[in-house]
């Protein structure tokens, strides 16, 4: 089985380059898209990772396009085109080919993380099915996908020590939980259940329910069912800081299998993280 995270940022956040800027001169003073990624983490047999970061000169903007580097994203109006051609690290393995998102619809919904309101979450299509045609390696499958944005004001560890997010693919569409805690004290706990139509629909967040932790020992937590224990099935990405994995879990009675995600920005601020962090975050200068 195969997967395949893309993330496309304009202002890196995860970047050991940017975090260095913004210490060196200011978070004010430096330029989101001087720290430009397209990242591609394929997940199976073969798998691939590259997180290539590029200055502004390599970033092109219209309405309905963006292109970093050599790859591109445009929407035609009711899918979501996506044209790779990356390199990953360390391992120096091209990955190109196209990647269709096409959501069963858009929810128009948007949610501040903060009290302030300096960090959103879009969840733009919960619900989707994706296209991915790879051309090296060579690989092709369809299956359900996700599609969400996020923007804000300040780098995230000024205002988050930690976050965890899941989404499960549904019979009506999908659920999703996204639990971010403040540096200042308290917390954003979202429950969402999205239908057809892509109408989004809160409920009261279930009990909290630890999982595993990684093998560099970043804490995992979810939501779920009372009396439920859910479980990691695998885990796709471990980093000194970041998990993404996949569990199986119980929401509102229904037995899911679900993307999951935990961030501990506390860790990514640490010296001896931001030292490892440039083998897999290459930054080119040119």
């Amino acid at each position: 089985m195969h997967g395949l995270t893309i993330i496309v940022f304009l202002g890196s956040v995860f970047s050991p380059w940017y975090t260095l800027a913004r210490r060196l001169h200011g978070a004010d003073q430096v330029a989101a898209e001087d720290h430009a990624c397209f990242h591609v983490a394929l997940y199976g047999r073969p798998s691939r990772w590259a997180m290539t970061e590029r200055r502004r000169g390599a970033v092109s903007r219209g309405r309905t396009s963006l292109a970093i580097g050599p790859s591109s994203v445009r929407w035609d109006g009711s899918t979501l085109v996506m044209d790779i051609d990356e390199i990953g690290a360390p391992l120096p393995q091209r990955i190109r080919g196209t990647v269709r998102v096409h959501p069963s619809a858009l929810t128009g919904a948007r949610f501040t993380l903060d009290d302030a309101g300096r960090h959103r979450w879009t969840p733009l299509a919960p619900a989707s099915r994706v296209e991915v045609r790879l051309d090296r390696p060579g690989l092709s499958w369809s299956g359900p996908g996700y599609l969400d944005g996020n923007d804000g004001d300040r780098p995230l560890e000024a205002d988050f020590a930690h976050w965890d997010w899941c989404r499960a693919p549904t019979e009506s569409g999908a659920t999703i939980l996204y639990n971010a805690e403040r540096l200042e004290g308290g917390e954003q706990s979202l429950a969402l259940d999205v239908g057809p139509g892509g109408i989004v629909r809160p409920f009261d967040p279930p009990p909290r329910a630890a999982l595993a932790p990684t093998h560099w020992r970043v804490g995992r937590q979810t939501r779920a069912d009372p009396g439920h224990v859910p479980r990691v099935r695998q885990t796709l990405t471990d980093s000194p800081f970041y998990a993404r994995s996949v569990i199986e879990t119980r929401l509102r009675g229904q037995d899911l299998v679900a993307v999951h995600e935990s961030l501990d920005m506390r860790r990514f601020t640490q010296p001896w993280v931001q030292v490892m962090l440039p083998f897999r975050v290459p930054r080119r200068f040119g």
